[in-house]
């Protein structure tokens, strides 16, 4: 069986790497792909002739392709899961309807209020003007959001006025998001640690007639969004991720899965949405309990990478129960440990930075226990790996206690080298997430 992989990070690597172990699998075609991808024995990197949907639906048509797992918010907003699944693929990603929960906040915020999910008060504008009256009155610190996909760039915290007059200038009037600053959205900041909460969905007409439609939580996961120690510099596409997380109480997760996870499910039902793939909450953990920030229609990047390979279940089984219906009676298991992933990024990332270096991967081939490598920003060149991207490289390690994992994962990583390199050096310790 061929099975078709969306996208070129970290995640969609690691997408492979675990559909790979399942033995009916036998071949893996990665749209695009990356250096580590190109790696795997079962695996094969296709590049599209451009850039649009069609040239990804030929690939997949010209291979015979009957699966496919959408990795990136980009393709499930324009359509892609639907135009596959017209073609009489089975997809795991959400029709473009329900990825409108990921491409427009303001369409989330609407939502989550509608159906009573827990979060926090915002209001969305379309004129200058009236979005920087309303930071005027409402006080400070307060967040500032731009309505549409902006690479993880689109959000700024400001806690003071000048901040925040000035995001909304940059977004709006600047566009220097181009559409996706067009609206805003304007959200009370809540003080409290993040969490990550990856889940399974299954939600089809089949499943809404008789009743099977459920989200499946998995382990929760943290990422580290900051480039430096400490939760200090710029934001990045995450710095590394840790699975399980201990400061969650029981308490908390009830919360979450009265407060947050049902009103989701139920509001998606209500709206007749066709959903059989990934939902991430982004969670604030605060005095009040967990506050749902943001919803992604796929799953993180890199908290795939821990969360994957503590799955004691077979991952494409899972896909098949979440395609065809049976995901409420699929035995989720996890791996009684702990997974540690920092991150390597190239030097200047998330600013500029050069690529084209080798990586060097010998002395890491001499441990076994190491971990695994997931690449993203990585390309195959005349059989070498060269850097390609900000993000390079993680190594993502597990172990009985959250402190051997750490030090399997650093251990494998202090043997990687490339050029300019740079990681942080606090992945999983206390005070190294982002508190806000």
């Amino acid at each position: 069986m061929k099975v078709a992989v969306i996208g070129s990070g970290g995640r969609e690597h690691t997408i492979a790497w675990a559909l790979a172990k399942n033995p009916n699998v036998e071949k893996i075609i990665c749209i695009p792909g990356n250096g580590g991808t190109a790696l795997m024995k079962k695996a094969e990197n296709y590049k599209p002739e451009n850039s649009s949907l069609e040239s990804i639906v030929d690939i997949v048509e010209k291979e015979k392709i009957l699966w496919a797992v959408i990795g990136p918010e980009d393709p499930l907003a324009k359509g892609l899961a639907d135009m596959l699944t017209a073609r009489g693929v089975s997809v795991i990603g959400p029709e473009k309807k329900a990825a409108h929960l990921e491409a427009s906040k303001d369409f989330a915020k609407n939502f989550m209020e509608k159906y009573g999910v827990a979060c926090p008060k915002s209001k969305s504008f379309v004129d200058i003007a009236d979005a920087k009256s309303y930071v005027k009155t409402q006080g400070l610190p307060i967040v500032i959001k731009a309505d549409g996909l902006a690479a993880g760039k689109g959000v700024v915290v400001a806690h003071d006025e000048k901040t925040a007059l000035e995001a909304i200038d940059s977004f709006m009037a600047d566009k220097s998001l181009g559409d996706a600053g067009n609206t805003l959205v304007i959200e009370d900041y809540l003080q409290g640690v993040e969490i990550s909460v990856l889940a399974a969905v299954s939600l089809s007409e089949k499943t809404r007639l008789d009743g099977s439609s459920c989200i499946v939580p998995f382990i929760p996961a943290r990422d580290h969004k900051r480039l430096l120690d400490a939760a200090q510099g710029p934001n990045t596409g995450g710095m590394g991720a840790i699975a399980p997380v201990d400061d969650l109480s029981d308490a908390d997760w009830q919360a979450f899965l009265d407060r947050i996870l049902e009103p989701t499910l139920k509001g998606l039902i209500a709206e007749n949405m066709d959903y059989r793939g990934f939902i991430f909450f982004g969670l604030m953990l605060t005095k009040d309990g967990p506050k749902l920030l943001e919803y992604n229609v796929r799953l993180g990047d890199p908290e795939t990478q821990v969360v994957l390979p503590l799955m004691d279940s077979d991952f494409f089984a899972l896909c098949q129960a979440i395609h065809d219906g049976s995901l409420q009676n699929f035995s989720l298991k996890w791996k009684n440990a702990y997974a540690c992933a920092p991150v390597v990024v190239s030097g200047g990332y998330p600013g500029s930075y050069k690529t084209g270096y080798e990586i060097d991967l010998s002395e890491f081939s001499k441990h076994s226990d190491a971990g695994e490598v997931f690449f993203a920003g990585a390309e195959l060149v005349d059989g070498k790996l060269r850097t390609s991207g900000g993000r390079v490289l993680c190594v993502s390690a597990f172990g009985e206690s959250f402190d051997e994992a750490r030090e399997k994962a650093y251990r494998g990583l202090e043997t990687i080298s490339f050029t300019d390199s740079f990681y942080r050096k606090d992945i999983g310790l206390p005070g190294a997430a982002e508190s806000t």
